[in-house]
């Protein structure tokens, strides 16, 4: 099976509340995407709004299926490559912190929503998810979803290595200080979980935020592929089922487990 290449684009995504600023940025990069020969792209978490929104949250939020969504299937089928997208979603009366992959085709292929939630912006606004592994296939490959602080729980990722995930893609907004999140938790769960991770940050000032940048493709063998720096980039590199095979070949925690010790994970610490 040939590699999955994957675009991560890192940006503001424009100004804040504008939707249409952020489709239209979406639109640029898929193109430049495509033209690098990418057959997926990444953005950050809340891409389509922005983060630093505040009160405004409410009014941008859409249903998964909502106007946003039917705009980012036009482009995804456009320029012929999968993106995956931060947004808010409204679902009734709750709002989630979400991210929806949308296939090649314009499809709907998987929608997942946090299901751990940062800081007080997030828990005044959002209801965290419910549901800790969401996947689909594209192109043969096993692509699971999470978003930002998931990540930094080595549970959520061990969960999707158990379930199949391949490559595990990370919408984020890592803020400054927090860069040992991108240079070193990403590497150490990308090895002790042997799968990809591709990691889509923000970068920059926004409202009272400062977003780290530092956006990247991080294999099984803990390396970065691809990584950006600290301002609006677009980085483009392969996620490898050949890489794949060998790192789990050569790195046996997964089968090396020993799940009958380790109920007590599960207790609350005291």
């Amino acid at each position: 099976m040939a590699p999955l290449r994957i675009a991560l684009y890192q940006g503001p995504g424009g100004v804040p509340g504008n939707t249409g600023e952020s489709l239209a940025s979406l639109d640029s990069a898929a193109r430049r995407a495509a033209d690098a020969g990418a057959r997926a792209l990444l953005t950050s978490e809340l891409f389509l709004t922005g983060y630093a929104v505040g009160d405004a949250l409410p009014e941008l939020a859409e249903p998964a299926t909502g106007p946003a969504s039917e705009s980012v299937a036009k482009i995804a089928a456009e320029h012929g490559l999968a993106i995956g997208y931060g947004y808010p979603e409204r679902d009734g009366d709750k709002i989630y912190n979400a991210v929806q992959l949308i296939g090649p085709d314009g499809s709907r292929l998987a929608n997942y929503r946090k299901t751990h939630l940062f800081g007080e912006f997030e828990n005044a606004w959002f209801t965290p998810g419910d549901d800790p592994v969401v996947q689909a296939d594209l192109d043969g490959t096993r692509i699971g979803l999470l978003i930002c602080y998931d990540v930094e729980f080595p549970e959520n990722v061990r969960a999707h290595a158990l379930a199949g995930t391949e490559l595990l893609l990370v919408p984020t907004a890592l803020m400054r200080p927090y860069e040992i999140v991108t240079q070193t938790i990403l590497p150490a769960r990308a090895w002790e979980n042997q799968l990809h991770i591709a990691y889509a940050n923000r970068c920059g000032p926004e409202g009272d935020f400062d977003f780290a940048g530092l956006s990247c493709l991080v294999a099984p063998d803990g390396t970065a592929r691809a990584r950006a720096g600290l301002a609006e980039d677009l980085i483009v590199a392969d996620a490898d089922p050949d890489l794949l095979r060998t790192a789990r070949a050569e790195n046996t925690y997964l089968g090396d487990r020993r799940p009958g010790l380790y109920g007590r994970l599960t207790e609350r610490i005291r």
